[in-house]
């Protein structure tokens, strides 16, 4: 541990300015509003954001400047500190964890949410609510940045349940819009379930190994036997609770279904949590306990099997939407399984430097999505659009740099991190091949959804057409900074700035000279396919709907997840409910048993009424009665 006083404050800096963001708009929102542009309440959010920002930048530099190499601090009770909870031996801290793995979550979270903040300048412009928008936006950074620093497992969910409430009033945010309250309350809910066995998992881990604390956890692993596949050991058992809560806020089968109808909000905020927050929570807390994952054979299948399968079903579904937001949802929904990929194969960092390089081509891509849509006047069907290119030349140039960075083109950003990803399965053939099939239908589906928004002539009628204007540079700006970071980043070795806190060498082979080769012409064939269907002989679709027909309604129905959903909420929640909890439990037992014993009293009284003459003499008679059995019960004893 290292005394430094700045270091012990800077973390809580880091924390507190969006959260004094939010306290502002929140008291002074009604003084802010008589302004009628309303651009204070924008500005203040953005400050805070980006001052956030700086001092996660100088708290990382501090960091390393400091320490000889990578290090971890622990700040439990620093200057702002306190005792959160206490109860016998349950202590729980109000305290910050500050290593290489919380810093690069930090400056991610910060650093594109910053970005995201500014272009919602420009997006919101022009919407009547901008004040609690950004109320909203900066208390949703204060708990994601509360969920990366927590130094516990329960602070860490105070953050957790934070982003989930916010991202409620975020995705329902145009609640006149019946699909936007809809899709917020699915949002909400879909999350309860997963968070239900987050909660199971941390009570089972503090029986296990009686302690919530991050650093012990993963101090404690160490000595845990190791358990085989099958075995349902204590670390199994609270792994496979934790993933549970993983599976929910990172949008995993079964429970992925409410992060495509999170596009109901406005694009800014779909950016936000689909790139660098929400959905990567999951992913930041398995690898953060991967010492302990690491402990559980069966843990780590699971969570291989389940990121693979996802990725792969959230792929084939991105094929056939013609929603450009739902097409980049879906994409979320299978890079998100590819981070747990690589977690489940032991690569617990290169999970982390996925979620890196993520976070800047898919806020990219979102926002170059909102600028489509902001040229188009509110259109986000790609049959409606086509030949943007020379319209909206900067949107453009930006969007395809996103695209080529996530089917991972290199030199680009997400050619480094899948390669890394498909390197360490290498050694499971079904999983590396799945991995590699998925790699194949992200770059058709990203390559489809360019040539049909940018290329070939316009579809969406001449008034359309007339009204398409790029977007301002506060909306330009933040792009053309993305693009850039979708580009470079991939040469910052995320695995080997986080090793030291995961404590775990990563797994799979160091070098095979072929495998960069195999996946870049993968990547490359699944955009000349798309160029093909699409640009080169676009007839060639219709000939080949018929013989695909049968998968492209599976597709098209999103595998039935939200029909089986809808069929279980229908039948058995609210049909059950009626039928036995109502009718039968409700209404037979227990107002039954109610009414029963009211007929009895009532039966009781109509027997016993007669007794109730109404003359003083029967009861004085009766009281003398009364008074000789009580004497004579008295001498008799």
């Amino acid at each position: 541990m290292i005394d430094d006083p700045l270091l012990k404050v800077l973390p809580f800096a880091v924390l507190l300015m969006p959260l004094a963001g939010f306290v502002v708009l929140a008291l002074f929102g009604d003084w802010i509003r008589r302004d009628k542009e309303e651009t204070g309440a924008g500005i203040l959010a953005c400050v805070t954001v980006l001052v956030s920002f700086g001092l996660a930048a100088w708290t990382t530099v501090r960091l390393y400047g400091l320490v000889a190499g990578p290090s971890r601090l622990r700040f439990s009770q620093p200057y702002l500190g306190f005792e959160w909870m206490e109860a016998g031996g349950f202590r729980v801290p109000f305290s910050l964890l500050v290593d290489p793995l919380s810093c690069v979550m930090m400056l991610v979270v910060t650093g594109v949410g910053a970005l995201i903040h500014v272009y919602s300048l420009g997006y919101m412009a022009h919407d009547e609510e901008r004040v609690p928008y950004f109320s909203y936006l900066n208390l949703f950074t204060f708990f994601m940045l509360l969920l990366v620093l927590g130094g516990n497992l329960p602070l860490m969910f105070v953050g957790w349940e934070g982003v989930g409430l916010c991202s409620y009033l975020l995705i329902g945010f145009w609640y006149r819009k019946q699909s936007a309250s809809a899709a917020g309350l699915k949002a909400f809910v879909v999350n309860r379930v997963g968070d239900v066995g987050l909660i199971l998992g941390m009570a089972f881990m503090f029986h296990a190994l009686g302690t919530l604390d991050l650093v012990d956890i993963a101090d404690n692993a160490g000595s845990l036997a190791p358990e085989a596949l099958g075995e349902l050991g204590p670390a199994t058992i609270a792994c496979l609770l934790l993933f549970l809560g993983a599976t929910g806020k990172s949008a995993q089968i079964p429970l992925h279904v409410w992060l495509p109808d999170a596009m109901e909000g406005p694009t800014p905020v779909s950016a936000l949590i689909h790139a660098a927050t929400m959905v990567t929570a999951g992913v930041y807390m398995v690898a953060r306990l991967g010492p302990l994952y690491h402990v559980s054979e069966t843990a780590m299948t699971t969570v291989a099997v389940v990121g693979a399968a996802t990725a792969l079903m959230a792929a084939t579904i991105a094929l056939v939407q013609t929603d450009i937001k739902r097409v980049l949802a879906y994409s979320t929904v299978s890079q998100l399984g590819y981070m747990f990929l690589a977690c489940g194969v032991g690569a617990f960092g290169v999970g982390i430097f996925h979620l890196y390089t993520h976070a800047f081509f898919k806020a990219l891509l979102f926002l170059g999505s909102g600028s489509v849509i902001h040229a188009l006047s509110g259109e986000q069907d790609l049959r409606r659009m086509g030949g943007l290119w020379r319209r909206i030349p900067w949107t453009f140039g930006t969007f395809v740099v996103g695209a080529l960075a996530i089917a991972g083109i290199p030199p680009l950003a997400g050619f480094f991190s899948k390669d890394e990803i498909l390197l360490a399965a290498i050694g499971r053939p079904v999983l590396f091949g799945l991995g590699l099939f998925t790699a194949l239908l992200t770059s058709f589906y990203m390559a489809r959804l360019v040539f049909l928004a940018f290329f070939g002539s316009f579809r969406g009628g001449r008034e359309a057409e007339h009204h398409v204007h790029e977007s301002p540079w506060v909306m330009l700006f933040p792009l053309v900074l993305l693009a850039i970071g979708s580009a470079v980043a991939g040469f910052v070795r995320i695995p080997r700035v986080v090793a030291p806190v995961l404590r775990l060498e990563e797994h799979g082979v160091h070098h095979v000279a072929w495998l960069p080769v195999v996946a870049t012409l993968t990547a490359v064939a699944g955009i000349l396919v798309a160029y093909y269907l699409y640009q080169a002989v676009p007839g060639l679709r219709a000939r080949l709907a018929p013989a695909l027909r049968p998968a492209l309604r599976l597709f098209e129905a999103k595998y039935h997840w939200d029909d089986v959903y809808d069929g279980f909420v229908r039948r058995v929640v609210v049909g059950g409910s009626e039928k036995v909890l109502w009718t039968r439990f409700d209404a037979g037992l227990i107002d039954g048993a109610v009414n029963g014993i009211g007929a009895l009293t009532a039966a009781l009284a109509r027997t016993l009424r007669p007794v109730q003459t109404g003359l003083v003499r029967h009861y004085a008679l009766l009281v003398l009665a009364g008074a000789v059995a009580l004497l004579g019960w008295v001498f008799w004893s």
